[in-house]
């Protein structure tokens, strides 16, 4: 399933483990999910990791692992169109990935705006918690064998 992580879903797997974002970047790394991104998404990524705020929570080393295992293994556009479909034109270049990547989901936690969308171009745009709902759900219908365990969710 090709997906696209905003922004503030992989900076969020790095600051809290176990949660619906680390879920779905470690479902990545185990190579679950096809993660799209873009060369703009990247730059934006890592100037969000630099910021000095964040450094209580993120290692400067573990934020540059991070940049680097997404321009190794992730499907990166090179060029996105121009597109104006949110009420925040810093949200467009991620919503551009999303259709110019040919994507199944958009992941977001901007509930005020990307969330509030619902959806573009038909391509659904979710929270983390629902996204990690609906990857567990198809492998159900395609005939897998639920794997909480693999999403690392328990089946409490």
């Amino acid at each position: 399933m090709r997906v696209v992580l905003d922004t503030n879903i992989l900076v969020s797997a790095l600051i809290t483990k176990g949660t619906p974002p680390d879920i779905l970047y470690q479902a990545w790394l185990r190579e679950e999910i096809e993660l799209v991104t873009s060369v703009t998404q990247l730059h934006k990524i890592s100037d969000v990791l630099s910021r000095k705020r964040l450094r209580k929570w993120i290692e400067p080393k573990e934020a540059r692992q991070l940049i680097a295992t997404i321009a190794r293994k992730a499907t990166i556009l090179r060029e996105t169109p121009v597109t104006k479909r949110s009420p925040d034109p810093k949200d467009d270049p991620i919503l551009a990935i999303a259709v110019s990547g040919d994507a199944a989901m958009l992941v977001s936690g901007d509930k005020s705006d990307m969330l509030a969308l619902d959806n573009v171009e038909g391509i659904p745009i979710r929270s983390a918690r629902q996204a990690v709902q609906v990857i567990l759900e198809a492998r159900t219908k395609d005939g897998s064998p639920p794997k909480n365990e693999v999403l690392g969710l328990s089946s409490r």
